[in-house]
């Protein structure tokens, strides 16, 4: 695998990505990516994680603090709530391959040793990362892409994207040269920023938009 980084006016995964590689393959190939600068920051890369077999993929936008420190997607608080919508809309989040447009965490801090703060991946970034969301869709084949937020959508769906005038629709586009349907949603974390008298009801949208996403799978 190189082990160069690309030169900054050409980031891309793509010299990363092995071809005709299973998922445990593109996972290993995927730690030692340098194809944009998120990895110098970062602790660790972040892969996909779940079966071959899922009918859906959730595609979200980047690692959190704790999935960057664990290793794993979704396994911070937004990983929770997650869960818990997926269940209330009768999906087994055990059952879905769950992924983000980005691999690494993105983040500033305040001050030297304070809290790392989320800062979105910005459009460059994200295409360069986008040739391993395109292997993993190649391997799983997802009956139903679900789009969890504003940076999901503009990696997969373009720039133009706004997930507030599609969400809860299902969507067919052509999708790194495969036709893919998609149910675009609000992140979860957006959930948890909400104010409290506004919560209930932005978690409620969550899972009547997970829900669209049951019906579209029969």
């Amino acid at each position: 695998m190189p082990t160069t980084k690309a030169p900054e006016d050409q980031y891309t995964a793509a010299p990363f990505v092995p071809q005709g590689a299973d998922l445990t393959a593109l996972r290993r190939a995927a730690a030692g990516c340098r194809g944009c600068p998120l990895h110098r920051a970062a602790t660790q890369t972040i892969f996909g994680a779940g079966s071959t077999d899922a009918r859906l993929m959730l595609v979200g936008e980047q690692p959190g603090d704790q999935e960057d420190r664990q290793g794993k997607p979704f396994v911070g608080p937004a990983g929770k709530l997650l869960d818990r919508a997926l269940e209330e809309a009768g999906i087994d989040p055990a059952e879905a391959y769950v992924t983000n447009a980005v691999k690494h965490f993105k983040f500033t801090r305040a001050e030297p040793r304070k809290r790392r703060i989320h800062k979105a991946p910005s459009l460059r970034e994200m295409t360069a990362c986008g040739p391993w969301l395109a292997a993993e869709l190649a391997l799983v084949e997802p009956e139903l892409i679900v789009v969890l937020g504003a940076t999901a959508g503009k990696a997969l769906l373009g720039s133009s994207f706004r997930v507030g005038e599609v969400r809860g629709t299902v969507l067919e586009r052509e999708i790194h040269g495969r036709p893919e349907r998609l149910v675009p949603t609000v992140h979860p974390s957006s959930v948890l920023r909400a104010r409290d008298d506004d919560r209930r009801a932005a978690y409620e949208g969550l899972v009547a938009d997970l829900e669209v996403a049951v019906r579209a799978l029969g």
